[in-house]
């Protein structure tokens, strides 16, 4: 396939979204606007980021954490991330948690536990078609992508997803829109 690298460069992808508060999200793994580490690339293992986050609003309820490839050759962008009903009490996430084999068998008749090693988060599927964490992968010889990691203040408890877990990436973006009341971001950058 032909990649157009003609194509418009994507705008930041909260900017077209209502203007809710910022908060601070900081990553031992990650330097806001910098180069990806190898290790957040599918090349180097897809690890997830450390991600941690403070002065989020008062009245926050729980947290989506999603990461977002607006430079995709995939019309809309890919997700490459999504956590939802993240708990208030829980601040920040470790780098390198994965769902297991085990529990993604589990999985089918219970919900599972999260990616970030939160028994109340809910992993929901990536544009690939996976939970948990996948790593960057922009096409050989594509101008640099940029990725878009960011947690999203909630003010409800647990989103009401149309399809619950299956919520296709799009859809559980979406859902949350409505219940932002503010918003960490850290992006970096990647190209192969």
């Amino acid at each position: 396939m032909a990649i157009d690298k003609n194509r418009p460069v994507a705008p930041d992808p909260y900017s077209y979204l209502p203007q809710v508060p910022s908060f601070q999200l900081t990553s031992t793994d990650i330097e806001d606007g910098q180069a990806l580490p190898e290790a957040q690339t599918s090349e180097g293992g897809s690890i997830s980021p450390h991600l941690e986050w403070l002065g989020f609003p008062e009245n926050t309820q729980s947290f989506l954490l999603t990461c977002f490839d607006p430079d995709s050759v995939k019309e809309g962008g890919t997700f490459l991330w999504l956590v939802a009903d993240i708990p208030v009490s829980i601040t920040s996430v470790p780098s390198g948690n994965s769902t297991s084999m085990m529990k993604a068998l589990a999985s089918r008749f219970f919900r599972p536990a999260s990616s970030i090693g939160i028994e109340d988060a809910l992993d929901l599927p990536n544009d690939r078609g996976t939970l948990g964490y996948a790593g960057a992968n922009p096409p050989k010889g594509d101008r640099p992508h940029r990725y878009f990691f960011a947690v999203h203040a909630l003010d409800v408890e647990q989103l009401e997803l149309p399809h619950g877990r299956r919520t296709a990436p799009d859809l559980a973006a979406a859902t949350a829109v409505p219940h932002t009341i503010g918003r960490g971001v850290l992006m970096g950058i990647h190209f192969r």
